[in-house]
């Protein structure tokens, strides 16, 4: 699948998936009927159901060219604090039961 789609009935320009363990997030800039562009992320993730089916469950958030670089701003910051103050991962020794990052959901990370 090529990453750039020409523009079609719904205004999507381009796409740009990557994988990223369980997950996958696609970036996709689309246009509104002004022909003004704008940014969706999603993030897919495959989720087993107890019938033994899969799901996707999709989370999206929609950026507009006004705010890109607020965006880009706390993005970074972000980012930046995560590197300089997370203590590094013990992956020696890891307690039975105890929730790996990957495993977090949006309901554990609270308000």
């Amino acid at each position: 699948m090529s990453e750039e789609l020409e523009k079609n009935d719904r205004g999507d320009l381009f796409s740009k998936s990557v994988r990223a363990g369980k997950r996958t997030y696609f970036f996709d800039v689309k246009s509104t009927r002004g022909n003004d562009y704008y940014l969706t992320i999603t993030e897919s993730k495959k989720r087993f159901g107890t019938d033994g089916k899969f799901t996707y469950e999709k989370h999206k958030i929609f950026l507009y060219k006004e705010d890109f670089e607020k965006f880009i701003e706390g993005l970074n910051e972000a980012i930046t604090h995560i590197k300089e103050n997370a203590p590094e991962p013990d992956t020696t020794s890891q307690v039975s039961g105890e929730k790996k990052e990957s495993d977090i959901s949006f309901e554990d990370l609270g308000n």
